[in-house]
C-alpha cells in the first residue's frame, strides 16, 4: 500500500510512535519559528530548558505581531527576542520584514522539511509541501532543544481539484468552499491533501492561501505536491536548491476524498462570525460596506496586491470607505514599489500600512461602531476586530478591491474585463533586515536584555491526589482562544506579563471571570464543543493556569488548544456522555476524587457534582505521554524530570 505525502514525511522524520491513526507519533522537527506575539514566553522557556543552542536546522524569530510601539512593552519584547536569538543560534527577522508565513515560504520553506510554529497559521508551509503544524509556544521551545513533537498520528482527507478558476474567482474562494462542506471542526484529527489535474493551475501563493486557512478547519496541517510549480517558486527566489520532488504514490489510500470542480465555483465570502459561514457573494450585494482591509498571512503576497493594483488603478476609494491594505513581506513591499503598483494603491486612496499581520489580530484598523469590515484575513471571531459588534466578513481580494470602490458588497465579476497577473520570473532578493545569530563561540558574550514588562514563567506544580473546586464559568460551543486571552492593541503588549493578562481572561464571555475566579482559588471550566478553536498563543492556557483552573471540562477540543492545557499542566476532560453538559449549572461544587491515580494507571475518572448530589464519568483527551505531562504539572517540569 503506497503512502500520502504527508505520511512519507512522518516517516522520514518518525522518532517514536507508530503510523497508526489515532497513536501518539514523536517527530523530528527540522525548522522552527515564533511570531513576538507568542515568541517571549516561547523563548522565556527554551531559557529555563538550560539548552545554550537551538539543534534545529534552522529557527526564526519574527517580528510581526505587535509592530505598534504606543509604549515600551513592545519594544521591549522585541530587544528581548532580539537578543536572546542571537545568543541561542536563532535567526531574526527585523520588524518590517514581513509576516512570519509570507517570509518563511519567500526565504526559508524546503519541501519535505517539517516545521512547527508558535502560530496556528503554520500550516502555510504546506503550499511549498513543507509538514508544518502550528503549536503552543513550550512546544516549539522543546523542538529547538533537540525534542521530539508529538502530534497524534491524523486521518487522511483528499480534496481532488478539477478544473480552473474562472476570471475574478481566487484561492480565497476554493478554501472557503472547502470551510462550507466542512465546517470549523470538520478537519479535526485529519491531514488535508490536495491533488488532482486542477492543482496545476495553482501557483505558490494560491497553495499557501489554502493551506493557511486549513486552520480553519480543525485540521492538523494541510499539504500540496511539490512539483515543477514549487521548482518554479524557488528557483525565483534563488533557492532552486532546497527543491525536490514530493508526491503521493498512486496507490496511496485516504479516509475521505472530496471533490470540488474549480470551475463551478464563484466569489465565496464567510459572514459573521465563522469562517464557515459562507455564502456567494451575489447574495450579499444589498450590505453597505465601512471598512475593507487587505493583507494578512493569508493574502499578501505579490500575486494578491497586484490584482488589487489593477483591479484600483485610475480609480477612486467610495467616499464612505476605509481601505487598508498591508503587503505581507518586504520583499512584496519593495517589488511594488519598483514596478509602479504601488503608485496605482495610493493615488486610489488606499491608506498603505507597514508588513505586518496589524488589523488581522485587532492591532489597529477597528472598524466603526456595528461597521461592516470586508477582510481578505481568516479569521471573524466576534469580537477579534477590536470592535465588539463589528460585522466583519472574509473575502477575495478581489472581493475587497471592488467593494472598496463602490461601497456596497459586490461581485468582482460585475467589473467586467480580467487582467490576468503572471508570477515574476525572479524576486527582488535582499535579506538585509534577518538578523544572524553569533556563531558559537561568541554566544557566551551575548547578553539578553529583558524589560520590566516581562515576568517570569507561571509557575505549575504536580497534580494533586484529588481535586475540590467551583465550576468558575460554563460557556457554549465553539469558544475560541480570543474568548479566552483577547488580542488587540490594549491587551497583546502585555504577552510577556501573564499576571497583567490575567485581567482579561474570558472578559469578552463574562466581564466577571477574573475577579471571581481569583477570589475562588481558581476552579474548573465547563464547555462545549470544539472548544479552543483558533490561535496557537499559549496565553490562552497559561492565563488560566496562572488564575488557579485546575481543569476544563467540555464536549469536545480543539487540537492545539487541547495540546496547550496539557503543556500547561491543566487536564482536559471530555463528557462521556455530552448531556451530561446541562447537568452542571455555573458554581457548582466539583470533585474529581484519586484524579492524580486514576490519570497515571488510565483507571475511569468520575467527576461528582457536590451541589446536585450527582456523579458523571469524564474521558482524559491526553496521550500516555500527556498523561505523565500532567501529573508532573506540565511539558516543562517532565521536560527537566527526564534529565534528571
Amino acid at each position: 500500500m503506497g503512502l500520502t505525502i504527508a505520511q512519507k514525511i512522518i516517516q522520514a522524520h518518525r522518532l517514536s510512535g507508530e503510523m497508526t491513526p489515532g497513536a501518539d507519533v514523536g517527530l523530528r522537527i527540522d525548522q522552527t519559528l515564533t511570531q513576538d506575539a507568542t515568541g517571549t514566553m516561547a523563548y522565556l522557556e527554551f531559557e529555563a530548558m538550560g539548552v545554550p543552542r537551538v539543534k534545529t536546522e534552522r529557527s526564526v524569530a519574527y517580528i510581526d505581531h505587535n509592530t505598534l510601539q504606543t509604549g515600551f512593552e513592545n519594544a521591549d519584547d522585541h530587544r528581548y527576542i532580539q537578543t536572546v536569538a542571537k545568543k541561542h543560534g536563532i535567526y531574526f527577522s527585523r520588524p518590517g520584514n514581513g509576516i512570519c508565513h509570507q517570509v518563511h515560504l519567500e526565504r526559508f520553506g524546503i519541501p519535505g522539511k517539517t516545521l512547527i510554529g508558535s502560530d496556528s497559521h503554520t500550516p502555510t508551509g504546506g503550499g511549498i509541501g513543507m509538514l508544518a503544524f502550528g503549536a503552543g509556544g513550550l512546544d516549539v521551545a522543546v523542538a529547538m532543544g533537540g525534542g521530539e513533537y508529538h502530534i497524534t498520528m491524523p486521518t487522511m482527507t483528499k480534496i481532488v481539484l478539477t478544473g480552473a478558476l474562472s476570471p475574478w474567482v481566487s484561492a480565497k474562494d476554493i478554501i472557503l468552499e472547502v470551510l462550507r462542506r466542512m465546517s470549523v471542526k470538520g478537519g479535526v484529527g485529519k491531514i488535508i491533501e490536495y491533488g488532482g489535474p486542477g492543482i496545476r493551475t495553482l501557483t505558490v501563493p494560491e497553495r499557501a492561501t489554502i493551506t493557511n486557512m486549513g486552520t480553519e478547519l480543525g485540521a492538523t496541517t494541510s499539504v500540496f505536491p511539490s512539483d515543477d510549480i514549487t521548482l518554479a517558486f524557488l528557483k525565483a527566489q534563488g533557492r532552486e536548491a532546497d527543491w525536490k520532488a514530493l508526491a503521493s504514490d498512486e496507490d496511496a489510500v485516504y479516509d475521505e476524498v472530496i471533490e470540488i470542480d474549480l470551475s463551478a465555483l464563484e466569489p465565496l465570502a464567510a459572514c459573521p462570525h465563522s469562517p464557515d459561514a459562507v455564502k456567494p457573494v451575489s447574495a450579499l450585494s444589498d450590505i453597505k460596506v465601512d471598512q475593507v482591509c487587505i493583507g494578512s498571512c493569508t493574502n499578501s503576497s505579490y500575486l494578491d496586491l497586484m490584482r488589487v493594483a489593477a483591479i484600483l488603478k485610475g480609480k477612486t476609494v467610495h467616499p464612505s470607505v476605509s481601505l487598508s491594505i498591508a503587503p505581507g513581506s518586504k520583499q512584496v513591499y519593495n517589488m511594488l514599489a519598483k514596478n509602479g503598483a504601488l503608485a496605482d494603491i495610493i493615488e486610489s486612496g488606499a491608506r498603505v500600512l507597514e508588513c505586518a499581520c496589524g488589523p488581522c489580530i485587532g492591532m489597529g484598523q477597528s472598524p466603526n461602531s456595528a461597521g461592516v469590515s470586508l477582510r481578505t484575513f481568516n479569521r471573524n471571531f466576534e469580537g477579534r476586530s477590536g470592535t465588539a459588534d463589528g460585522q466583519v466578513y472574509l473575502v477575495s481580494p478581489e472581493t475587497a478591491a471592488a467593494s472598496a470602490l463602490t461601497g456596497m458588497f459586490t461581485d468582482p465579476r460585475t467589473l467586467g474585463g480580467w487582467e490576468k497577473i503572471e508570477m515574476p520570473q525572479s524576486f527582488l532578493i535582499n535579506d538585509n533586515m534577518i538578523v544572524e545569530p553569533a556563531p558559537d563561540y561568541l554566544s557566551e558574550t551575548v547578553e539578553v536584555l529583558r524589560g520590566p514588562n516581562i515576568k517570569p514563567f507561571p509557575v505549575s506544580v504536580p497534580l494533586p491526589e484529588s481535586i475540590t473546586a467551583k465550576a468558575v464559568l460554563k460557556v457554549g460551543d465553539n469558544i475560541t482562544t480570543d474568548h479566552i486571552m483577547p488580542a488587540g492593541a490594549k491587551i497583546l503588549p502585555y504577552r510577556s506579563n501573564i499576571p497583567y493578562l490575567s485581567n482579561f481572561c474570558f472578559t469578552v464571555c463574562d466581564k466577571t471571570f477574573p475577579d471571581r475566579c481569583k477570589a475562588e482559588g481558581g476552579g474548573l471550566i465547563i464547555g462545549g464543543s470544539n472548544y479552543g478553536q483558533g490561535s496557537s498563543r499559549e496565553h490562552a492556557a497559561l492565563v488560566p493556569l496562572y488564575l488557579g483552573v485546575k481543569a476544563v471540562v467540555a464536549k469536545s477540543y480543539a487540537r492545539i488548544h487541547c495540546a496547550n492545557l496539557a503543556n500547561a499542566g491543566i487536564l482536559a476532560l471530555r463528557f462521556k456522555d455530552e448531556a451530561d453538559y446541562d447537568r452542571i449549572d455555573q458554581m457548582d461544587t466539583l470533585t474529581l476524587p484519586d484524579i492524580r491515580s486514576a490519570i497515571r494507571n488510565k483507571a475511569p475518572i468520575l467527576l461528582r457534582d457536590e451541589t446536585k448530589g450527582i456523579e458523571m464519568e469524564v474521558v482524559p483527551m491526553m496521550t500516555d505521554r500527556e498523561r505523565a505531562m500532567v501529573v508532573e504539572g506540565g511539558l516543562l517540569n517532565y521536560t527537566k524530570s527526564l534529565s534528571k
